[in-house]
């Protein structure tokens, strides 16, 4: 699938059925003090293919690599192997695309991947029915919102003090702009989750309750009895999960009563790209599938009786009315939609709880080894492969010197919540199957020094 240019006689066939002279008569237009009347001088001049690449080549030096350092980031982004059997697939003509089929059902290829991804999406998520994909698991989060909305006739929802700054942040901004009411607060530096805060706060106006699983601390609840009493009370339950790879070993939300599953699924098959791109994962009850945003594949036969795939609903305000639209965010994934559904057909459901074991394993040695350094102290009494370690000193500059020693220490919770002065001695550890016995050392030893 190249890109071919015109060519200079193509231009000129074009110019004359339009009946014009030149490139420049298309901009007659547009008054003469808006025209550029030479290059703009802020910008460099041209420069060849080699020197450019030198030069970004040089400021990419610059950035301390998540492959040349221990690495323990984490927060929402999350450094897994990925192998390279996957850029090889998803490179495949019968399957590359960054978005929609505006033909689909010419697409064939692509429509499949992506009712094999709904499919894998629905049963790691444990629930009936999932979509073809979102742009990123913080709008996911907000589309799920505004369908609790449609499906409630009610617009308070109560979000759990556990769901990550940045998803709360992003659905503050979009409910600006309509009737929802959000509600929540910053957690507690403490191993107890907020789960009967919420039970408690749920009543006749609560139109959802939004809870993340793993929560932004790392910690482990059962969501089964806020489910029971957000459907006491007409009320549903969305569930947003971060790291996918930890439904590989704990239960998932849909299994515990969950309404609307939504999540990030960029830790399988997408590596880190200094932020982005993202995909939005969202599944959700049969009977809600109505309202469901996005697009869903369906599998159907051609009039030959063979197997085809058609796109069996369409909500987005690109295919069909604006005001009847369920979702307006019209960005899928596609591309990343692909690269995870060829990682987990890769892995297979005894690969991802390999994979999920070994990840809960490092983490485990890594928090006992960083808890028994003097005046460190483990937050979490649960946790998957991320957890919270409370230092003795404000943790963002010890961020910063691990940093200088070559480690990608964390995430310091005063990063995520500034001005809360509860939570700035916090900071979040991940742990994956890429980090070594080497690189925990060299975190263990990088903390006994800043933190004396």
């Amino acid at each position: 699938m190249r890109y071919l240019p015109l060519s200079d006689a193509d231009r000129s066939a074009m110019l004359q059925t339009i009946g014009a002279t030149t490139v420049d008569d298309l901009f007659k237009d547009v008054p003469a003090n808006a025209l550029l009347s030479g290059p703009i001088a802020e910008l460099p001049p041209h420069a060849s293919e080699l020197s450019v690449e030198r030069q970004l080549g040089a400021l990419a030096r610059k950035n301390l690599a998540a492959s040349e350092a221990p690495f323990f980031l984490g927060c929402g982004a999350y450094k897994h192997h990925i192998p390279a059997s996957v850029d090889h697939i998803i490179q495949r003509g019968e399957f590359l695309t960054a978005y929609t089929p505006y033909q689909p059902e010419i697409a064939q290829g692509t429509l499949q991947v992506l009712f094999e991804f709904q499919t894998q999406v629905a049963r790691l998520f444990g629930c009936e029915v999932a979509n073809a994909s979102m742009y990123d698991g913080s709008t996911a989060m907000w589309e799920a919102i505004v369908m609790g909305h449609r499906i409630t006739r009610r617009n308070k929802t109560i979000i759990s003090s556990g769901v990550h700054p940045h998803y709360v942040s992003v659905a503050m901004t979009m409910a600006k702009f309509t009737e929802d009411r959000l509600e929540t607060s910053q957690p507690d530096l403490s191993a107890e989750t907020d789960a009967e805060k919420l039970i408690a706060a749920i009543d006749g106006e609560t139109s959802a309750i939004v809870v993340q699983y793993p929560d932004i601390l790392g910690r482990i609840t059962d969501l089964t009895p806020i489910a029971e009493a957000a459907h006491a009370n007409g009320a549903i339950l969305i569930a947003v999960v971060t790291e996918p790879v930890a439904l590989g070993l704990i239960k998932s939300p849909g299994e515990m009563g969950a309404d609307i599953v939504v999540g990030e699924g960029q830790s399988i098959g997408v590596g880190l790209q200094f932020g982005g791109p993202y995909v939005g994962l969202f599944a959700t009850r049969e009977k809600f599938v109505r309202q469901m945003p996005g697009r869903l594949a369906g599998e159907t036969v051609d009039a030959g009786g063979k197997r085809g795939f058609v796109l069996t609903l369409s909500t987005r305000e690109q295919h069909i009315r604006r005001e009847k639209a369920t979702s307006n965010i019209c960005t899928n994934s596609g591309l990343c939609a692909l690269a995870f559904s060829v990682h987990m057909s890769l892995l297979g459901e005894k690969g991802l709880r390999q994979l999920a074991q070994l990840n809960h394993a490092r983490a485990c040695e890594a928090a006992d080894r960083l808890s028994a350094i003097p005046g460190v102290k483990l937050i979490n009494d649960s946790f998957f492969n991320e957890f919270t370690i409370e230092l003795p000193v404000e943790a963002r500059p010890v961020v910063r010197d691990l940093a200088e020693k070559g480690i990608l220490g964390g995430v310091s919770l005063g990063r995520l919540y500034p001005g809360a002065n509860a939570l700035q001695n916090g900071l979040i550890i991940a742990v994956t199957e890429t980090v070594t016995d080497e690189d925990i050392a060299a975190l263990e030893a990088g903390l006994k020094e800043v933190c004396q």
